[in-house]
């Protein structure tokens, strides 16, 4: 590790922080020449090998991701129509399909109509382990093309358990105001904190973090976290 990351390091003590304390550390802690991603890392006490204790699902947070996102949308005919007049960066079906199946990934998030999921699930060894896949329950496979496209835009991130039973997610940028990354964490956590599991058992925030790119994890008190 480096000398500047020694540094920040050095202004995390070893306890747990609230978590409007922790936004405040992560941003004097900032020490990168580029504008980092902030980061939010749980890890769950739920095991993912059971399918009734998947944690998985999307939300819209406040402020956005502050990151530009290419969206993809398999749609045809009108719907297809409706996705371009949306915002889409790319929409159809063979002809996307046929560049994925190539090696071609230049998006970051996609959208189906679920008239199409039976032709999209093909690539679901591709899209899958990127994250990509459409769900209904991320609100990514859906007739209503247009709104999706929307909310993607305002900043809707998805969010999933590994197979250690840990959920990775970016909820801003460093640059934003204190404020603004708070709500987005908060909003964040209570989703997570709502999208429990009815089987699972003990406790279940077992630890959340907040980090930057290149900063220290800075690790926060679950009692502190605010849900409603």
């Amino acid at each position: 590790m480096g000398k500047k990351y020694n540094a920040a390091a050095a202004k995390v003590t070893r306890r747990a922080y609230k978590v409007e304390e922790a936004v405040d550390l992560l941003k004097q802690a900032h020490y990168a020449k580029f504008d980092e991603s902030v980061d939010l890392a749980f890890r769950l006490g739920v095991d993912p090998k059971h399918s009734d204790q998947m944690v998985r699902g999307s939300v819209v947070l406040p402020h956005g991701t502050g990151k530009k996102v290419r969206i993809l949308v398999f749609a045809k005919g009108e719907k297809e129509k409706e996705a371009v007049q949306a915002g889409a960066d790319y929409a159809g079906l063979e002809g996307l399909i046929d560049k994925i199946n190539k090696g071609w990934l230049d998006f970051d998030a996609v959208v189906a109509t679920p008239d199409l999921m039976a032709s999209v699930g093909k690539l679901g060894k591709v899209l899958g382990p990127r994250g990509l896949m459409p769900n209904p329950k991320t609100g990514t496979v859906t007739f209503d093309v247009a709104r999706a496209i929307r909310e993607i835009r305002q900043g809707r991130v998805e969010y999933r358990v590994d197979k250690s039973g840990n959920v990775h997610l970016s909820v801003g940028r460093v640059s934003f105001p204190a404020d603004q990354l708070l709500e987005n964490v908060n909003v964040v956590v209570s989703a997570v904190v709502k999208g429990k599991p009815a089987s699972s058992k003990g406790k279940y925030l077992k630890s959340v973090t907040v980090s930057a790119t290149m900063g220290p994890g800075i690790p926060i008190d679950t009692a502190s976290i605010p849900v409603g």
